[in-house]
């Protein structure tokens, strides 16, 4: 059994017309730069895999992720396509029974839909994962909801920031020595089903405190509202709240 401390950089559809065969691609997120190390028991660093990977579902690599991650088209001109690099990457994992170590569950939902989408094996991905996360702002004293940015648990963490961020390689580096710091035996593995859709957080229902609302106004105009005005105010308020006004410069 190894963990599997991975982390992609992915190309995003921010333009449809950049799409390679003109339709709306099921896969918005392109993998285009693989990065894992593997861990032993002894959380002991023992091989790492780090690919760039050449596009096949867009021309070109969007502005913003260029200048995010420093990677552009001409780059992975030559690079492996995704499907050609699955089966060294496969080998890399070790088997069915590696935990997948992921910052945030993006990582694992994308790699199984990459992998859908070029119709390849998912069968010999690791099904178990554990999502570093929440178990470091607990280990922060952060509520587990409050999902911190890898970069702040890295600085509060005292880790030396040898390499820059927004590289796949360099940030599962830095996602294994999050683990050995904060790891225990509680963080138990669960089981990734890829055809079960994502659960939404439940929205508390939301309600408007109008006499707080009122006091404001009050307290900006120094005098008490009219009954009329409180109920232009309320109207106005719950107005604006539809959006239907709303207008966009051109």
């Amino acid at each position: 059994m190894h963990y599997i401390i991975l982390d992609f950089e992915f190309n995003q559809d921010y333009n449809s017309e950049d799409n390679i065969n003109g339709k709306k691609p099921c896969c918005p997120f392109e993998i285009i730069q693989i990065g894992a190390v593997k861990l032993d028991q002894n959380l002991t660093i023992t091989a790492s895999f780090r690919r760039f990977v050449k596009p096949s579902i867009y021309n070109s690599i969007s502005g913003f992720i260029t200048e995010l991650t420093g990677i552009t088209t001409e780059q992975l001109r030559k690079e492996k396509t995704f499907d050609q690099l699955y089966p060294e990457f496969i080998a890399f994992l070790g088997g069915s029974d590696s935990i997948l170590c992921t910052w945030g569950l993006t990582d694992i939902k994308e790699l199984y839909r990459n992998a859908a989408y070029h119709h390849l094996d998912q069968t010999v991905l690791p099904r178990m994962y554990i999502n570093l996360q929440p178990y470091a702002s607990l280990y922060l004293d952060y509520n587990p909801k409050q999902l911190l940015k890898l970069q702040f648990v890295v600085e509060e963490l005292h880790i030396p920031m040898k390499y820059s961020f927004h590289d796949a390689y360099h940030d599962a580096v830095y996602t294994a020595e999050i683990m050995k710091q904060i790891y225990t035996s509680k963080m138990e593995p669960k089981i990734y089903d890829p055809s079960l859709p994502p659960k939404r957080p439940r929205l508390k229902k939301q309600i408007i405190d109008y006499d707080k609302l009122i006091r404001q106004f009050e307290k900006m105009y120094d005098r008490p509202m009219t009954s009329d005005e409180k109920q232009i105010i309320k109207l106005a308020y719950h107005m604006g709240k539809t959006k239907q006004f709303i207008k966009f410069n051109h």
